[in-house]
Parts: structure tokens; sequence; C-alpha cells
């Protein structure tokens, strides 16, 4: 059974950045996709980016294209997300997710692992 762990949200000022790291444990990591994904407050659970198994593949939302990086380090058992330029409509819970299947997919009920979250606020 894998389990995942969030860490580094927290407040940010608009234009500032944040790193995301998704911890996890148990299980093969290394075989299966893995992505984020955001619940803002009073929203329903949106996608964020995705990463195949071995990092060669990656997708994004349009609303973080080109501000937002996803990656992974298989041999720490480490995904991140590098936030740049956040902005306040970026405020939200982040969730970081695993499949057992490698290829990617956009789609929440596509994941079997989920992380207890993390909250990132974007506010002056």
């Amino acid at each position: 059974q894998v389990q995942l762990v969030e860490s580094g949200g927290g407040l940010v000022q608009p234009g500032g950045s944040l790193r995301l790291s998704c911890a996890a444990s148990g299980g093969t990591f290394t075989s299966g996709a893995m992505g984020w994904f955001r619940q803002p407050p009073g929203k329903k659970r949106e996608f964020v980016a995705n990463i195949s198994w071995r990092g060669g593949i990656t997708h994004y939302a349009d609303s973080v294209k080109g501000r937002f990086t996803i990656s992974r380090d298989n041999a720490q058992n480490t995904m991140y997300l590098q936030m740049d330029s956040l902005k306040p409509e970026d405020t939200s819970i982040y969730y970081c997710a695993a499949r057992r299947l490698s290829y990617t997919t956009l789609r929440d009920t596509d994941y079997d692992y989920w992380g207890q979250g993390t909250q990132v606020t974007v506010s002056s």
C-alpha cells in the first residue's frame, strides 16, 4: 500500500514561489504515473499536472502552464511541484496522487492513492 505525504504549502504573496513535495512510502513508487490536483475553496477538485513513471512525459492544466513545473526523483521516492508567479486564484488545497499504471491521465478517478493535502494560500 503506497502512502503519500505532501509538504511545502504555506502563505505566499502574489508573484512568489513555493515548492511542494510528495513523499511516497510502501508499494512500488517507480512503476506508476503521478499527479497533482487542487481543490479551490468551494469548488471541485481539479487537475494541475501529471508525470509519467520515468518522468519523460508531463501534462499541465492551461491555468498553470508556464508557471508550474512537475518533476520526480524515483531514487528518493519523491515528486515535486515548483510553483512560480503565483496568483491569488492558485489558492487551494493541493493533493498528490499516484496510480499503479505507468501512463498519465487527467482524471482524478484514475488514481489509486492520495495524500492528505497541503494548503497553499496566495495573498498580499
